[in-house]
């Protein structure tokens, strides 16, 4: 069966405005294609909305790929140079774009990715690509823009139009901080050091347990295990450290966020961040959560955090049986309340699991070394970073969240 996802045509071309560099795209010459298309895409992401169709329009017939090819390799890199990862990009377009430029885009990262040899590829940066299933699937003989319009059953001006939306939204992204090294300068030295898969396996599988339960107090205390289990795991490394000249860095990851109440679901991962002796910051305007600390902490922190947030968003549909209970004041001021609980019953398992240690003389001075090295690593990353508050606009919301937290027995299992 033929697939459904052509781009209606309607047929007619529009007609070229001032300011489109079509003479320069019809030219032929690469170098004066690819200009023309950064123009186009800059006219895009700069607000031009009808830029994209306008020139694609006039110039769909002139077999523009390879100038395309040249443009995109200089776009994708200057994202990458402002700190954008491989997921963050594919995050992005997935909430801006349509399929088709977050299709083209995954080719573009999957290509620049080949032009580096293995082991100047952050492992980081590499998982995030092979996530997305990104390799290079086209030839060499044909510009990739041909070769992905047959693939995604696309007309030539189509696949123009995708890749041109594709690019104008990359010309929008920020300057975020580099916290993963680029591809090249990545040195075959440099190593994350991930919690061991023991230790992940034991933890994750008392987050699918209080996944699968519909009784919120077992949820959280399920959380709240696996909570001192990671603890427990910071310790010995935390004490292996004292011992070592070289401790490990702080590193930074992202996290993305789905709409709606990100700024309460930043807030709970704000909190699993602190219990976990790691530092987080909201940028609300993309909807992503950074967080810095060393690399088993921020694993905790995923791990946690995401399981969390698929329990708090259970609890609150299932706790939905008024019409109050159902609107958006009550709903985020119930996300908020159980992210500022919750995270609070983390922090003091993480403490109680701290106080029990055979070996505080060693481990507290640890802990305080650590606590500086990750609020050094969080300034250099973001010196002018600021708090803000969030609206709660729902009292009943607010008590039924923090009930709702306040249901767990967070004893030591």
């Amino acid at each position: 069966m033929p697939k459904q996802n052509r781009r209606r045509r309607t047929g007619r071309k529009p007609a070229a405005a001032p300011g489109l560099p079509i003479d320069a795209a019809l030219s032929g010459d690469r170098s004066q294609v690819a200009d023309a298309i950064t123009t186009v895409a800059f006219l895009a992401a700069q607000g031009d909305t009808n830029a994209i169709a306008r020139f694609a329009g006039q110039v769909a017939g002139a077999e523009p790929g390879a100038g395309v090819q040249l443009a995109a390799a200089r776009i994708i890199l200057r994202a990458f140079e402002f700190g954008w990862l491989p997921r963050d990009i594919h995050e992005a377009a997935r909430r801006r774009v349509d399929e088709f430029a977050v299709s083209y885009l995954t080719d573009l990262m999957a290509g620049h990715r080949a032009d580096f040899p293995d082991d100047s590829v952050d492992e980081i940066w590499q998982s995030q690509l092979d996530a997305l299933g990104a390799t290079v699937w086209w030839s060499s003989e044909r510009p990739h823009l041909d070769q992905w319009a047959d693939r995604a059953l696309l007309t030539g001006e189509e696949a123009l139009i995708s890749a041109l939306t594709a690019l104008a939204l990359l010309i929008q992204l920020p300057k975020l901080e580099q916290i993963v090294a680029l591809p090249g300068a990545h040195s075959r030295t440099a190593r994350h050091h991930h919690v061991d898969e023991r230790t992940l396996g034991r933890v994750r599988g008392l987050l699918a347990k209080a996944e699968s339960t519909s009784f919120a107090e077992e949820a959280e205390t399920l959380s709240a295990k696996a909570q001192q289990l990671m603890t427990k795991y910071a310790i010995d490394r935390a004490l292996l450290a004292t011992q070592r000249t070289d401790p490990d860095l702080p590193a930074a990851r992202r996290i993305w966020l789905e709409t709606p109440y990100t700024d309460a679901k930043a807030l709970l991962i704000d909190m699993v961040t602190r219990a976990n002796r790691a530092r987080a910051i909201f940028v609300a305007d993309w909807g992503f959560v950074t967080i810095v600390g060393d690399d088993p902490d921020l694993d905790a922190v995923e791990i946690l955090s995401t399981s969390l947030l698929v329990q708090a968003t259970r609890t609150m549909i299932d706790n939905a049986t008024t019409e109050e209970s159902r609107s958006r004041h009550y709903r985020k001021a119930f996300l908020t309340a159980y992210a500022t609980r919750v995270g609070e019953r983390l922090t003091e398992a993480a403490a109680a699991t701290i106080a029990d240690s055979p070996d505080p003389t060693r481990l507290l001075p640890a802990l305080a070394s650590h606590h500086q090295r990750v609020d050094r690593a969080f300034d250099t990353y973001f010196p002018t970073a600021r708090s803000r508050g969030i609206t709660i606009r729902s009292a009943e919301g607010w008590t039924a969240g923090t009930e709702a937290a306040d249901r767990a027995d967070f004893e030591h299992p």
